[in-house]
């Protein structure tokens, strides 16, 4: 699944290439991954990209927004003078297009948009954009890390107080948009070790992770998210931030860029967990 920054660069460069041009007709290959009549896409205008949590909002001139969400092997592939792939990573983004992996195909005035997702995990969902923050899926996200005040994140952190802090950060109702990467970065920002219980975290400490949440997720935004093998910039290239600012995610047995120390690789409610077993102590 896409994190937040991954989504946001696939936003940014749809709406180079795609806003304000008309949707000539959309074919549907596979009903599971198309929610709504088709008929409110066709003949209508892409009047804005945006983002919510990690689910891509397009809205459309009659009033109507296609939530879109790639899941775990979604793609977005647009075909017109250019070619420019967004998401899962495969010879699709060079391929002819349609095929087999083809759910949604969108004829948008110079060229193609395809929504291709081999294991039918991602969706398109048509909703009245009056009625988007209303939506089930939509209205169960909390609030991002750059919207979130400290004293309600520690609120929530209270209530899951015997939780491993790690695992209740990943849960999107309670912070939207961290993801296993940034939840290790964040931590790891933050010197908080990711199975300590989320009670027992300081407004300090709690204000130290927003922070470093914030941090972590806009130098991924700004280098086109991470190098992982799944997602991609909207032009097809890969992002660099592992490469050049993560610390502790996918660095086991490396340096701590910090302290020097071996950083360790554990797991934390299901999930790999990279941390540094000195700059983030056990219990503290």
């Amino acid at each position: 699944m896409p994190e937040l920054p991954e989504v946001e660069t696939i936003r940014r460069g749809l709406d180079s290439f795609c806003l304000h041009k008309k949707i000539k007709q959309a074919k549907i290959y596979c009903e599971k991954s198309f929610i709504g009549p088709v008929e409110l896409v066709n003949g209508t205008e892409i009047i804005a990209f945006r983002r919510k949590g990690k689910a891509l909002l397009v809205d459309l001139s009659n009033g109507i927004t296609m939530m879109i969400h790639l899941r775990m092997t979604g793609q977005l592939i647009w075909d017109g003078k250019e070619r420019y792939a967004a998401g899962h990573p495969s010879e699709n983004f060079v391929a002819e297009l349609p095929n087999k992996q083809t759910r949604v195909e969108f004829e948008i005035e110079d060229g193609v948009l395809y929504f291709n997702d081999q294991r039918k995990f991602g969706f398109v969902k048509l909703i009245p954009t009056g009625e988007v923050e209303q939506d089930r899926f939509i209205a169960s996200l909390a609030p991002e890390p750059w919207d979130m005040k400290v004293e309600e994140l520690q609120a929530k952190l209270k209530r899951r107080k015997d939780s491993p802090i790690k695992a209740v950060i990943l849960d999107q109702k309670v912070i939207a948009g961290i993801g296993n990467i940034y939840a290790d970065e964040a931590l790891f920002f933050a010197k908080i070790h990711p199975g300590r219980k989320a009670g027992s975290l300081s407004s300090s400490e709690v204000a130290e992770l927003l922070k470093g949440a914030c941090e972590v997720m806009t130098a991924s935004i700004e280098s086109g998210g991470s190098t992982m093998a799944t997602y991609v910039r909207a032009d097809g290239t890969r992002g660099n931030y592992l490469e050049k600012f993560a610390q502790v995610f996918r660095r086991e047995g490396k340096e701590c860029p910090r302290c020097g120390a071996e950083i360790l690789k554990i797991k934390v409610g299901g999930r790999g967990t990279h941390f540094c077993p000195v700059c983030q102590k056990e219990g503290c």
